[in-house]
C-alpha cells in the first residue's frame, strides 16, 4: 500500500514538475551527458516533491481512514486502513524528508552545477565524484558550525569532546525546526503574495461603470454627432 501510494504521488509530481518546468538550453542539445545530468536531478526533484506532498497529505489521510473506519467498522475491504498504515506512512515521511533535506537535494544542485575535475575523464562519474566530494565538504562544514554552537551553548565538557550531543539532541529536532521555518516563510509570503494577486486581477478585470452619470454621457454625445453633421 505504501508503494501504491508513493508511486501514484511520484507520478503526479513528475507531470507537475514537466509541466511547469522552463526548458533548458541542453534539453534542445543532443548531448547524451548533459541529458543524462538533467534526468537524474528531474527525478530527484520528483522524489523531493512527493516526499514533501506526502507529508502534506498525511494528516488529511489519517483523518479520512479514521472516518471511514468509523463509517465502515465491520467491512472487510477497509480494514487496511489503521493506525499500522498511518504509523508506518509516518515514518517513512520522516526518514525520506530528512534524507531530501540532507543529501539529496543539495546533490541535485551541485551535480547540475558540476563539470568533473580538472584533468579528470570527462563523463557522468566525473560529475558524481566532484559532487560527492562537495556535499561531503558541506556536509563536515556544517556538522563543525552545529558543533561549535552546541559546545558554545552547552556548558558541559563532556559533550564538547564528542559529537554524541549533537546525535541526540540536534537531529532529532531538524525537521521540527525547518518545519517552523518553512511555516514562518509562509506567513511572511502569503500576505504579499495575495496583495499581488488582487493587483494583477484588477488590472486584468474591467471595473463596473455603476456611479457614472449617464445624461451628461448622451449629452456629450449629441455635441459630438451635431458638429459631425455640420462638418458633412
Amino acid at each position: 500500500i505504501c508503494t501504491l501510494l508513493f508511486v501514484s504521488l511520484y507520478l503526479l509530481c513528475h507531470f507537475i514538475i514537466t509541466h511547469f518546468k522552463k526548458h533548458t538550453d541542453f534539453a534542445q542539445v543532443h548531448d547524451d551527458e548533459d541529458a543524462a545530468v538533467n534526468r537524474i536531478a528531474l527525478a530527484l526533484c520528483t522524489f523531493t516533491l512527493a516526499v514533501a506532498l506526502g507529508a502534506v497529505l498525511l494528516l488529511p489521510f489519517s483523518i479520512l481512514s479514521n472516518e471511514v473506519l468509523l463509517r465502515f467498522p465491520h467491512s472487510y475491504y477497509v480494514q487496511w486502513l489503521n493506525g499500522s498504515l498511518v504509523h508506518g506512512l509516518w515514518n517513512l515521511v520522516f526518514l525520506f524528508s530528512n534524507l531530501s533535506l540532507v543529501f539529496l537535494m543539495p546533490f541535485a544542485y551541485f551535480f547540475t552545477e558540476s563539470e568533473g575535475f580538472a584533468g579528470s575523464k570527462k563523463g557522468i562519474m566525473a560529475r558524481v565524484y566532484e559532487t560527492s566530494v562537495v556535499l561531503l565538504l558541506l556536509t563536515l562544514l556544517v556538522l563543525g558550525m552545529v558543533w561549535v554552537a552546541l559546545a558554545l551553548a552547552d556548558q558541559d565538557a563532556a559533550s564538547r569532546e564528542s559529537l554524541h550531543a549533537l546525535w541526540q539532541g540536534y537531529l532529532p529536532y531538524l525537521y521540527s525546526c525547518l518545519s517552523l521555518l518553512g511555516v514562518l516563510l509562509l506567513l511572511l509570503c502569503t500576505p504579499f503574495g495575495l496583495s499581488t494577486m488582487f493587483t494583477v486581477t484588477g488590472k486584468l478585470l474591467v471595473k463596473p461603470r455603476l456611479l457614472e452619470a449617464l445624461d451628461e454621457q448622451l449629452s456629450c454625445t449629441r455635441f459630438e454627432e451635431a458638429s459631425v453633421s455640420r462638418r458633412i
